[in-house]
Order: structure tokens, then sequence, then C-alpha cells
């Protein structure tokens, strides 16, 4: 029976509307375990643990999809390790001392094949034979997606400032002429690393049904004098005539440094292009492309990016508040067997973590309930105290940050450019 047959579709879809169904899970994680698929089947046995973690038979069935040795004990399986890779036909398998599996070496290097290969964009060619980066098709511009700030956990103060600046006007255009608002100008996102600012501009994107072109250093920079300017200027082209269109100007400080710090380099010239590509030709221009761009130090963009009409709103991305972190470790955890997770204690014990340091939190735990069955030869669950030692180990890294943020916001808010910085600051008793 091959897994697209019409029985296991079907189970597939009553396990999607009855998400809690034990047994009706259980019954499809036995069917694909039969045909062929134990790694289909160790992921609906685990999300079967989350819910009926005393499960015998869903127990049984983790240990026969797992390969688990007949010697285990079913009654202290616990946890649901990671897929173990394909053995290799007709030979026995390598054990160490007390008969636990050694690392199959030879399963890994076939694992090797199913990696996807990264995606190359293919540059069209002109009829003279060379490349033209103006077309649509040479840049990686992403079709609008499903991500919408309600996907974005918490960081309320965040999003209504996204909605009053940004959102607002966008979408009440008879508002908008009524009160002389205009939609020219950018939104800059400043913030420590790890916080989220590539996925707020993502969700923006959603929210406006617009393609979403990212852009870094490395897309526009370019060892030929002229090529960079030529970049970003095609970059911009590339926009307008798949607008609506959100451009992502990623670590501006890179794309858009002071130019009294590149006088004698190539940079001097591409922050000119960039420039003029944001004031557009003429008013017209620019219509239908927004302009988002992020930086780590906002304080090495050059000014001219943030004069009325450019890059002039600033919204600072702050670490997550506890809704947010309750949602990015419950996202971090949602595929991996866990064991009584008391998400509010654990958001609590990981108040000033970024994002990224809370997904190394889920990993480091998953790390070490994995070692913990290597070494014994057992498997279990992940549970509340892996989450809780593995939190205490990880140092929060936007200290670092916030360390020379400090001084800038105390020695130079110009214009109270940093007052939500301070604001925090203070809050935080950081100044």
């Amino acid at each position: 029976m091959p897994e697209d047959s019409p029985l296991i579709h079907s189970l597939r879809t009553a396990v999607a509307a009855a998400p809690a169904d034990v047994p009706l899970r259980l019954h499809l994680a036995e069917l694909l375990l039969n045909t062929g698929r134990p790694e289909a089947a160790v992921a609906e046995v685990a999300v079967a643990l989350q819910h009926a973690p005393g499960d015998e038979q869903a127990r049984q069935l983790m240990v026969r999809a797992m390969g688990v040795p007949p010697q285990t004990p079913v009654q202290d399986v616990r946890q649901a390790p990671v897929p173990e890779s394909r053995q290799v036909p007709d030979e026995p398998r390598a054990t160490v001392s007390g008969g636990r599996p050694r690392f199959d070496w030879q399963a890994a290097e076939d694992q090797v094949g199913d990696v996807v290969p990264p995606r190359f964009v293919e540059v069209p060619m002109r009829a003279d034979g060379e490349g033209d980066p103006g077309d649509a098709g040479a840049w990686d511009v992403d079709k609008p997606g499903a991500v919408r700030l309600a996907d974005v956990g918490g960081m309320r103060e965040v999003k209504e400032r996204l909605e009053a600046a940004f959102l607002a006007p966008l979408r009440n255009p008879e508002l908008r002429k009524l009160y002389g608002k205009s939609l020219r100008g950018g939104l800059l996102l400043y913030g420590p690393p790890g916080c989220g600012k590539t996925f707020i501009a993502r969700a923006v994107a959603g929210e406006l049904g617009a393609s979403f072109l990212s852009v870094s250093v490395n897309d526009v920079l370019d060892m030929w004098i002229g090529n960079s300017e030529r970049n970003m200027h095609e970059i911009f082209q590339t926009a307008r005539r798949q607008a609506p269109c959100v451009v992502f100007l990623d670590e501006l400080d890179a794309l858009g440094a002071k130019r009294s710090r590149t006088a004698h380099s190539g940079m001097r010239n591409t922050v000119n292009q960039l420039l003029t590509e944001l004031d557009g030709i003429d008013s017209a221009a620019n219509e239908g492309v927004f302009v988002l761009a992020a930086t780590n130090v906002p304080w090495d963009v050059d000014n001219a990016l943030r004069r009325p009409g450019r890059l002039d709103r600033t919204l600072l991305v702050l670490p997550p508040d506890a809704p947010a972190r309750e949602a990015i470790l419950r996202y971090h955890l949602r595929d991996r067997p866990i064991e009584n997770i008391d998400l509010p204690r654990l958001a609590k014990a990981t108040d000033g973590l970024s994002g990224a340091d809370l997904a190394h939190v889920c990993e480091a735990a998953a790390e070490r309930a994995l070692l913990d069955s290597a070494r014994t030869g057992t498997v279990r669950l992940i549970t509340m105290k892996d989450l809780l030692a593995a939190a205490k180990e990880v140092v929060p890294s936007a200290e670092p940050w916030f360390a020379a943020a400090r001084n800038v916001a105390m020695f130079a808010n110009e214009g109270g450019t940093y007052d939500d910085l301070i604001t925090y600051l203070k809050k935080r008793r950081k100044l």
C-alpha cells in the first residue's frame, strides 16, 4: 500500500480534523510503518505521545518504529528519539558493550543524498549574451506569503507602532487622502541580533499581500566599478515591476554606511545610488514599492538615508516579551516529544533571551535527552528539567549589544531618535 493510497490520504484528513484522537493517529502511524515509512510513523507517534504520554500502544509502536533493540524494556520508554538511520542490508548491526547500538556511519553517508541542494536563480540572457539583472527572474522575489502579524507572538507595542506608522495608512486610502498622509518613506527596524526583525518584515509583506525581495550587501557589491550601482538600480526596477513589493534591505549598516567613513571606497557611490532609488525618478516611480530595512547598529547608517521621505520611521525591536517567548518555545518544541512542560514557567525563566537564544535552549534540551538515552540504552521524553538546565547555561546574546547601545542612547540621542531605547534601558535598570 503506497503512502499516497486513498486509505492513508483519508486517515491523514481525519487526523487533521481530530488531532487529539490518539487511536486514530496510531492507526495511521502503524499503516505508515507497515508500508516502509518509519520516519513518518515516528512523527505521528510523537504527537500521540504528547497527548497521551502513558499510552502503552503508542510506546510499543514507537519502539518498533525506532528499531530499539529487543532487550530495551518497553515500559522504560519515555521519549521518541531522532529517527534511526537506514540499516545496511544483510549486515549485522554494530553494538557497544551492553547491547546498545553504535553510530551507523554507513547509514549517515546514505542520508547525505537526501539533503536538498541550495536553490539557484538563473540569470536570463539578453540577445547580446550578457545577463540582465533587470529582469525579475534575476532576483529571488518571493511571492506573497501566508505569514501575518498575527503569527508574530507577543510584541504588542511593535505591532501597534507598525499599524499606526505603516499599515493603517496603506489599508485606508480614503482616510489617507482626507488627511493628506503621504506613503513616501520607509521603515527602519533596529535592535539586538536574533530578535525577529526579518520575520517581522515578512509579516508586514504578508499583511500587504505584497511580494518580498530581500537584499543584502552580497547581492549588491561587485568588484567592477559601476556594477554595484547598477545592481542597486536593477533591484529596485525589479521591485517596481513586481509591485506591490516589499524591498527588505538587510544589514543596512553595510549597504548604507556613513559616507564620511567610506570616502575612498566604492561603497560611497553605492550609497548615493540607494538614495536616488529611495527618492524615485518622480513622485510615482516607487508606487507600490514599500521599503523596509533592518540593522543592529543604526548609528552607523548614513544620516541621509534617515531623512524624511526615505527611511524616516524607526522601530525598535527588542528581545521577546513573555507571551512572545511562550509562542517561540511552543513553536520550537512542537515536533519534539515532550513531557509535562510548563510553558509559562519556562517563559519566565528565559527572560532576556532573544528568539535565537530560545531556539538554542530547545535544541540543547533535546541534545541532553538524546545523549542520556544513548548512554542508558533507553529512550525518554524531553522534560522540564532538561529545558531549565539548558536555559541556565545560555548567556543572553543581546547583552553586548545593550552595552554598546547604552553609550549611544546617553550621548548621541540627537532629536530623540533613541528615546524608545532609553525608556527600555531605564525599565530594565540598564541605564
